[in-house]
């Protein structure tokens, strides 16, 4: 897990500001947690592979006032919850300014690490269910699955489980993600319907 800076002193987005622009940290719940170290290729493979994706999906993300970004880039929840998602798209341009993102995206990706996988499981699930984050999804590149997570009624539900070898179908917008190009993986019967809803 990521380290925690001073877990005793509750630390707000006037901190965040004052920190070197060189060190990326994360604060959730006041708590301070350190993004270093780079993430791995395969880490920034999948993300590239990913946001390609969004990219040839340009027009009908326009057409519903939305709009992609990938780390790093600030999302601002309040004072005290500012986190940099590896990809998220958000639909409300008033949640855009030149700065950050404020208020919650419709739709976060976090691509795990082993030092991240615990951060991504629970504190940031916790807040994004809280501040409403529509869908949420954790891609874990070593073990090429992913686990989907979407509000319903103000909660998230049990997640739903991907295999590489899937199609997963977002529910946010009318986008498929065919997993083994994320994964770049080879996949026997290409043709054949992997879909899963």
């Amino acid at each position: 897990m990521p380290v925690a800076k001073k877990e005793s002193i509750k630390y707000s987005y006037h901190d965040y500001l004052k920190w070197p622009d060189d060190e990326r940290w994360e604060i959730i719940n006041g708590i301070a947690y350190n993004m270093t170290p780079a993430p791995k290729i395969k880490h920034q493979r999948i993300s590239w592979n990913i946001v390609a994706i969004f990219a040839s999906h340009k027009k009908e993300f326009s057409q519903k006032g939305c709009e992609a970004f990938s780390a790093p880039t600030d999302v601002v929840f309040d004072e005290f919850n500012i986190v940099q998602p590896d990809i998220f798209v958000v639909c409300d341009k008033n949640k855009i300014t030149e700065d950050n993102i404020k208020g919650a995206p419709d739709l976060i990706i976090e691509i795990t690490s082993p030092s991240t996988e615990i951060k991504d499981r629970r504190e940031k699930k916790q807040l994004y269910e809280k501040f409403g984050v529509g869908e949420y999804i954790i891609v874990f590149p070593d073990r090429e699955y992913i686990e989907r997570y979407f509000l319903e009624n103000g909660r998230y539900q049990a997640p739903e489980i991907f295999n590489w070898d899937e199609t997963v179908k977002l529910k946010t917008f009318d986008i498929k993600l065919k997993l083994w190009e994320i994964f770049e993986r080879e996949l026997e019967g290409e043709n054949e319907d992997h879909s899963k809803q």
